[in-house]
């Protein structure tokens, strides 16, 4: 053990060991102890023997003991007096003396623990230096501003008259406001100056604390008295107001009149259920308090109620021919939700004439769910819809929604609760029979505060939607006369049950004449407005409308048509404020590249024979759908170099395991039934065979472009190329049957599009020929086939036309 500074190592102390459960004495001190305890007593028995035989004062070792741990420093005490502590129990009173280093455990008479010690000599600098000096008037007037806090007078006077520095830093240990650890910490400090400086920083933290504490109790002390005076001022005022109208003989005046809801309650025009409703929340606001918060979400909540449109309705245009007029007006195309529309207004009239209009409590609402790419006009159909029956029309977006409340409201229990976004809808709306637009319903999304989609089960369900409730209103509300129309990209991000409640219209997005035809009536003059010119200044000639829609953009829609007539005008704008052109100006095709710059969608038939993708075996042509609409997609294929050794099937291109299955039956048809087709198969057995499909960052699935795989190994096989001006689909079965596949008008749609003349379809597919328009049907030959043999028949260029077999590098 290494000697401490002003220490004395030779163990000259024999005492017997009185541990202090929690508790530290530090010299100095008079404490009472409990002789109770056991171990206690024994020390005090063993320190009057070992007294008896000195013939001196009992000597006892007073350890701080914690958690069962004795310190390493202790302080000899004496016993002073024995007797009766106030509580009658036996005690004794000891007095602490100095500090005494602990060390090794030895013999002694009695019960208790004996241990050999040592006493730590404490030297302070006589005279005390000038910083020791201001130290002791710090500790002084800290423990004085803290004593007269307490009101402890008497003990002031003593504090103030103590001048030893070990002595006047161990007075801290009287500090009810120390911990033991804090108190061990000072009685392991053998340097008075230290000590003292210890003590002071413990006495300011806890004044400091002390100081934060009645701020914060001044503070709430303060708030409420406060509020009880408003409280009181407040009653007061209201007996003042009540005695003046009673002196007066007036009624309330017309600020309180407004705030009479029962009055408002019983002028409403609310349904039965609802009037019981209000009234009881009512009643409930007049029993509550000013200050209570309930007061506020009644108030609220009753608003909420008298601003619904509970009995207004409009009345619809029942002028069918006049509804379709509006409808082809205002949208080119879009034939079978006109068609639709126009069957709802058909039904109404007539059971409005038959006196059905209500059935089962239910009244005859509709929900439409338009699926189809962006920009073939889903939102702006449902103004339409509105303007053609002569309803009211709200928007309601759904993109991006995941808190179930969004759908069902909020319960008022929540501090700014609000109700769903269907009931604020009808509110907004201002009739119980407006066309609610949910825009975007495939992009509602869901976590951990429900899922919004399921709570739209119950809006949607025309069965059930007569008797909604709000978690905001708690009543019935009626939507069954409301007409839903729902707007997708997507079908298959629609959750099956909800689709199941819906009717599927589907919008497949614009040939190139509508194109044209939306360009011309709407885009055009639209964006004319908007560039500062008019009709008569800028025309378009039908030449550039058709290069615009077929060469300089390629979409289902018609949006970035729109932007690209916009930017268009916008050039022909400038050059005439620069004085470059002169108006009126009509924009030719030849105009365009000059204008907007070149095209950037060329057909691949008219791109030079030796460009073309299809300039080499191996390369077959497809169609696929996507959430933009139907596209073109082109499929490669290569056989690797044999030395290589690279055997097998590599697929690339971001493709889906269906897609990867496809490819594998291609490629297992080809190696069963290849011989029959008069092709090298065995070059499928001793080298790699390699399938990409381009745009590798698009993902890619679905099982349509297994003809055209097989198609692509074929033509590499037999060095055969695959007619540029044919596009296939269809599902390829290991014997070479050509099943269904989907989407059959999006494909044929893009194929137009692309410049495709000849397509490949499953004879099975051969009624969904109807859903395409007819002027896209005259401008394609479409071959409807069962075989995969042919399939390569259509495809495959005459076997004069026959090229050398690309190898991968």
């Amino acid at each position: 053990m290494a000697a401490e500074s002003g220490e004395s190592m030779e163990f000259t102390l024999v005492l017997p060991v009185l541990p202090l459960d929690g508790e530290v004495v530090l010299p100095g001190m008079v404490v009472p102890l409990d002789l109770s305890d056991a171990e206690v007593r024994a020390a005090v028995e063993a320190a009057q023997a070992a007294a008896r035989a000195e013939s001196g004062k009992p000597r006892v070792l007073l350890v701080p003991r914690i958690d069962g741990t004795y310190a390493k420093t202790g302080v000899l005490g004496t016993v002073e007096q024995v007797g009766r502590l106030a509580d009658g129990d036996p005690g004794a009173l000891v007095k602490g003396r100095h500090r005494v280093r602990i060390g090794a455990g030895t013999t002694g008479p009695g019960a208790a623990l004996w241990v050999e010690g040592a006493r730590v000599e404490e030297t302070v600098p006589e005279p005390l230096p000038g910083q020791v000096t201001d130290l002791v008037k710090e500790y002084k007037a800290l423990a004085t501003t803290w004593l007269r806090k307490r009101g402890a007078w008497q003990v002031v006077d003593r504090v103030q008259a103590i001048d030893d520095v070990s002595a006047l830093a161990d007075n801290s240990g009287y500090s009810p406001f120390l911990t033991t650890d804090q108190k061990t910490e000072l009685l392991e400090t053998t340097d008075p100056v230290a000590r003292l400086k210890l003590a002071a920083q413990q006495l300011r933290d806890h004044l400091a604390e002390q100081d934060v504490a009645e701020t914060i109790a001044k503070d709430v002390q303060e708030g409420v008295d406060k509020q009880q005076r408003e409280f009181l001022l407040r009653r007061q005022l209201e007996a003042v107001r009540k005695e003046l109208r009673e002196l007066n003989g007036d009624g309330p005046d017309a600020a309180e009149e407004s705030d009479d809801y029962r009055a408002r309650v019983e002028a409403a025009d609310l349904p039965e259920r609802v009037r019981e409703a209000a009234l009881k929340e009512v009643e409930k606001l007049e029993r509550s308090s000013d200050q209570s918060p309930e007061g506020s979400w009644i108030r609220t909540w009753l608003d909420t109620v008298l601003e619904m449109p509970w009995n207004e309705r409009t009345e619809d245009a029942y002028d069918i021919q006049g509804a379709k007029e509006i409808l082809d007006a205002e949208h080119a195309g879009l034939d079978d939700v006109k068609a639709r529309i126009t069957e709802y207004l058909a039904v109404r009239k007539r059971r409005g004439e038959r006196g059905l209009g209500v059935i089962g409590g239910r009244r005859g609402g509709a929900v439409l769910a338009l699926v189809g790419p962006p920009g073939v006009g889903k939102t702006s159909l449902g103004e339409s819809v509105a303007h053609a029956m002569g309803r009211k029309f709200v928007r309601v977006a759904l993109g991006g929604v995941r808190d179930e409340a969004e759908i069902r409201g909020h319960r008022r229990t929540y501090v700014g609760a609000l109700p769903g976004r269907i009931v604020r809808a009808v509110k907004e709306a201002g009739s119980m029979n407006p066309v609610v637009l949910l825009d975007e319903i495939d992009k509602v999304g869901s976590d951990f505060r429900g899922d919004p989609a399921a709570a739209l089960l119950e809006v949607l369900d025309p069965a059930q939607n007569h008797t909604f409730r709000d978690h905001y209103l708690e009543v019935e509300l009626d939507l069954s006369d409301v007409v839903f129309l729902a707007t997708a990209n997507v079908l298959e991000a629609i959750p099956e049950a909800l689709a199941d409640r819906m009717e599927i219209v589907r919008l497949d997005g614009y040939t190139e004449d509508e194109k044209v035809v939306i360009a011309r009536d709407h885009l055009l003059p639209r964006q004319l407005e908007r560039a500062g010119l008019t009709g008569d200044e800028v025309t378009l000639d039908e030449g550039a409308l058709r290069k615009l829609a077929g060469e300089y953009t390629r979409e289902a829609g018609v949006r970035t048509l729109e932007r690209t007539v916009a930017r268009l005008l916008r050039k022909v704008a400038a050059q005439h404020e620069l004085g470059e052109r002169e108006l009126p100006f009509t924009v030719r095709e030849e105009d365009l590249r000059g204008l907007v710059g070149r095209p950037h969608h060329v057909p691949e038939s008219a791109q030079d024979p030796a460009e073309r993708r299809t300039a080499v075996p191996g390369v077959a042509t497809g169609l696929a759908v996507t959430g933009a609409g139907g596209d073109v997609l082109y499929v490669e294929a290569s056989l690797a170099d044999p030395e290589t050794g690279a055997a097998g099937l590599t697929l690339t291109g971001q493709l889906g395991d269906v897609m990867k299955e496809s490819a594998q039956i291609a490629l297992s048809f080809l190696r069963s039934r290849g011989a029959e087709l008069e092709l090298p198969v065995a070059d499928l057995k001793d080298r790699g065979v390699h399938i990409h499909f381009p745009a590798g960052a698009v993902p890619k699935d679905g099982p349509s472009a297994g003809i055209t795989m097989t198609t692509a190994l074929a033509s590499l096989l037999s060095g055969r190329l695959v007619r540029t001006d044919v596009a296939m689909t269809g599902e390829v079965s290991l014997t070479g049957r050509v099943l269904p596949i989907g989407g059959v008008k999006q494909k044929l749609l893009a194929a137009h599009r692309a410049g495709v003349t000849t397509v490949i379809i499953p004879k099975r597919n051969e009624a969904d020929l109807d859903d395409v328009p007819a002027e896209v049907l005259e401008k394609l030959d479409v071959h409807a086939v069962t075989d995969v043999r042919q399939v390569l028949e259509l495809a495959l260029a005459p076997a004069a036309t026959v090229a050398e077999v690309p190898v991968a590098a």
